[in-house]
């Protein structure tokens, strides 16, 4: 079965990643990079929320975000995830299953500097997850941070903005088919770092 899938899907589910995703680039309204990332804290409580991803790459599929957050605390107890990401106008959907890391502290602050100066304040002036009284408090937050940077070319990162790479063990890919006979198939990484193929029923 693998090489009946090799054969017209190919041998790399990164690269096909990268594929279905430069074709929703071209027909999604808003955000093609957008999945939802699942998690389960130490007591095997899930959450799952939508987020940007902001790389997939051969080393994973990489975001960024607050370690403090409810997301942040859950993967540090569990660091298990799964990601889903949905395409409605090309009708595909792919499952990556696997472990995350965090991204070195260099790698973070790299992209940390590509990103606009209005979204560098807004990670300093927003503690993530976190409740607040009045919906004032944040603007004022924000405030306090364009004073404090203002004039600065180069906002350092918070310490606690990281980034983390989710290494998968399963890539599933889904194409939808008229009556609901979809296409399936998913890839799993051996131990010596090669991927198998098998199809599945819809």
């Amino acid at each position: 079965m693998a090489h009946e899938i090799f054969d017209e899907y190919g041998e790399d589910p990164i690269a096909l990643c990268q594929s279905w995703l430069n074709d929703a680039r071209e027909s999604e309204l808003n955000d093609p990079e957008t999945a939802c990332l699942a998690t389960a804290d130490k007591d095997g409580r899930p959450s799952a929320r939508m987020l940007l991803i902001k790389e997939i790459s051969q080393n994973g599929f990489k975001f960024h975000t607050n370690e403090e957050s409810q997301k942040g605390q859950a993967i540090a107890e569990n660091p298990q995830v799964e990601l889903c990401f949905y395409w409605k106008s090309t009708r595909k959907q792919i499952r990556v299953s696997g472990s995350i890391e965090q991204v070195s502290n260099e790698e973070s602050s790299h992209y940390f500097q590509t990103r606009p100066i209005e979204r560098q304040i807004g990670a300093w002036a927003s503690k993530q997850s976190q409740p607040f009284d009045k919906k004032a408090a944040l603007e004022t937050a924000l405030e306090k941070y364009r004073g404090e940077f203002s004039g600065k070319d180069n906002i350092p990162r918070p310490p606690y903005w990281k980034g983390y790479r989710i290494i998968p063990q399963t890539i599933e890919f889904w194409i939808g088919q008229e009556a609901r006979v979809h296409t399936r198939f998913i890839y799993t990484q051996q131990n010596n770092g090669a991927w198998s193929a098998t199809w599945l029923c819809p």
